[in-house]
């Protein structure tokens, strides 16, 4: 009885292992799939970055956890005020979560654009980009974009591009300069998952964005 017992148990243990590995294998295939379809057309300079007639730039808090200012959000602001400067790109789309009155990433990336003097007219924010495939989706049926430069960190490039590849949008992504942060693992872990996760978006369960809403094309007002 002992025997069959543990036995039972071994059978039960090598199931699991071989599960676990499968999983992992299929992640790490999914995560090479989305990198090197992508890779290539990620630019680390901004002055080199692809010059495009829009820069959509994704939300994230302006605050960490521990009440301190979020360096990516900076890091992304920095970045597409330069662009702006730079002329790689002619209007800025914010694209960020605003669930509730309480918080609100794009107008948080207008004000601080603002203040790094990037005009009104050349920044529209969309309020209902809660996700990167919500952000994306509604800058193709809602704003009319074709064309686009992305604008965040360079390990959230790959799926962005790659969501952006599947809606049909020719896009380029520019990886904005990144400093040494404490806990950037818990996020590139977190991408990791989120790139595998996307595969199923897109090509298993047909995800649709959460809201989109009548079209509203962007206005583009030269520079001179």
């Amino acid at each position: 009885m002992r025997q069959l017992l543990l036995k039972g148990v071994k059978i039960i243990l090598m199931t699991l292992g071989v599960a676990v590995l499968l999983v992992g294998m299929l992640f790490a295939a999914a995560n090479a799939w989305v990198v090197g379809k992508t890779h290539s057309r990620i630019e680390h300079e901004l002055p080199l970055c692809a010059a495009q007639p829009v820069g959509i730039v994704f939300g994230t808090s302006h605050w960490t956890r521990t009440g301190r200012r979020n360096p990516h959000f900076e890091a992304r602001m920095s970045a597409a005020s330069r662009l702006i400067r730079l002329r790689r790109v002619q209007h800025l789309l914010l694209s960020g979560d605003n669930r509730t009155r309480f918080y609100n990433e794009p107008i948080t990336m207008w004000r601080d654009l603002r203040g790094r003097n990037v005009r009104d007219i050349d920044m529209t924010l969309d309020y209902a980009g809660f996700s990167t495939f919500d952000t994306l989706s509604r800058a193709r049926d809602v704003f009319g974009v074709e064309r686009a430069l992305l604008v965040t960190q360079s390990w959230h490039l790959p799926r962005a591009i790659f969501i952006a590849d599947a809606l049909g949008l020719e896009v380029t992504g520019c990886a904005v300069p990144a400093e040494p942060v404490a806990g950037v693992w818990r996020l590139r872990m977190r991408e990791w998952v989120a790139r595998a996760a996307t595969l199923g978006d897109l090509y298993l369960w047909e995800r649709r964005p959460y809201f989109l809403g009548p079209l509203e094309p962007l206005e583009i007002m030269p520079r001179h």
